[in-house]
């Protein structure tokens, strides 16, 4: 459980020397006990940005415990290295919207998760194009907004939909939004709003088999791996800063409904621990790419 004066520091500026004694230095100046920290600097690689990452988890004294009192300590340091720098507390637990269409696998374990205390968010409300998981969402006590979206609606009423979910968006204050098997492709105006703080699963390991019935192309080819990626959503398609992939074996006597079987599990499991890493601000943003502290 977190404690009220504990936060969560990260921050992101051009690596040089000195970072880490300048915040650990502050932390110790302001009486604050570090309770992890963890950090990066990518300057190696023919792609790399040159930038330096860090996490820290710290408890902080009571004077100090409130994210506008600890930004003031922060900004002389912050302005020197010109840090993207984040303070989050602990205690507040992130607001989640879960959106989802006719494949409730991974719906049904985020709510397991949520209700079972091993996934610490506050669910805002359910979102489907579907009516389908009406009955689950009022199982678990959660609002459910069905928006449908006709087979063969226009971009324009495509846009009208998720300016619905966009409006619900900022009534409940969400600040992640879970593509929990929502099979819409989004407008560039919704992806560019949701920047950094929307998660889809895609049902393959990127960068194959992608497009419809994935796992039936897998087995076509008698392919010996599939596995799942979650990824930031973006304006190009299934592009997105990739936040956590897993993979299992499988074999030739398996049928393709024994892959999909198996591959609604490896979905399941990627889209938890890329939720939950967001949540608990381990995910950095850098470039197309992405740094997980775990």
């Amino acid at each position: 459980m977190a404690q009220p004066h504990e936060f969560i520091l990260t921050l992101s500026c051009r690596d040089a020397t000195g970072i880490v004694y300048a915040v650990s230095g502050l932390l110790y100046q302001g009486g604050c006990n570090i309770i992890d920290s963890q950090q990066f600097g990518d300057l190696q690689g023919d792609d790399a940005t040159g930038l330096f990452f860090m996490r820290v988890h710290f408890a902080a004294p009571a004077h100090l415990a409130s994210s506008a009192a600890l930004r003031t300590l922060f900004a002389h340091t912050q302005a020197q290295f010109g840090m993207d720098l984040q303070l989050y507390p602990l205690a507040q637990r992130a607001r989640v919207l879960l959106m989802v269409s006719q494949h409730g696998h991974c719906l049904n374990d985020l709510l397991f998760r949520w209700r079972s205390g091993q996934l610490e968010v506050d669910i805002a409300a359910i979102v489907s194009n579907h009516p389908d998981f009406a009955a689950l969402a009022q199982s678990y006590g959660i609002a459910f907004h069905h928006l449908p979206l006709p087979a063969g609606s226009d971009a324009a009423a495509k846009r009208a939909q998720e300016q619905q979910i966009e409006a619900l968006i900022d009534r409940e204050r969400v600040e992640l939004v879970v593509l929990a098997r929502y099979m819409q492709i989004l407008s560039s105006e919704f992806c560019a709003a949701l920047k950094g703080r929307a998660i889809n699963i895609h049902h393959s390991f990127l960068p194959s088999f992608k497009g419809a019935r994935p796992y039936f192309q897998a087995h076509a080819r008698g392919v010996k791996l599939i596995g799942a990626t979650a990824h930031y959503v973006t304006a190009e398609l299934d592009e997105g800063p990739i936040i956590e992939q897993d993979v299992q074996r499988v074999e030739h006597s398996m049928s393709a409904e024994d892959f999909t079987a198996v591959g609604r599990d490896i979905e399941c499991v990627v889209l938890a621990r890329a939720v939950r890493w967001h949540v608990e601000r381990r995910v950095l943003m850098n470039g197309h790419k992405s740094v997980v502290f775990r």
